[in-house]
């Protein structure tokens, strides 16, 4: 059996109040796919940086998964043909 790898990068950046994170998939199969989360800070953030970077980068997997979830959905179409009713 043969084991496949996939790697997820994800990538944060802060610009003023925001935390934007890119989560990014590589697979050997397919192309990359692509999420992406925001964060906003609010006051009590402030004495735990990370927590920015935390919602933003589930949020950024949240995302990618639902991408994730249409390319595979695309797949099946291209495969299959639409579905009828």
């Amino acid at each position: 059996m043969e084991a496949k790898q996939w790697t997820v990068q994800i990538y944060l950046t802060e610009d003023g109040d925001e935390t934007h994170a890119r989560a990014v998939l590589n697979t050997r199969d397919t192309s990359t796919v692509t999420g992406r989360g925001v964060a906003r800070r609010i006051p009590i953030d402030r004495s735990v940086p990370e927590i920015g970077d935390e919602l933003a980068a589930s949020r950024a997997l949240e995302d990618l998964a639902i991408r994730l979830h249409d390319v595979y959905a695309d797949d099946i179409v291209a495969m299959t043909g639409p579905a009828t009713p």
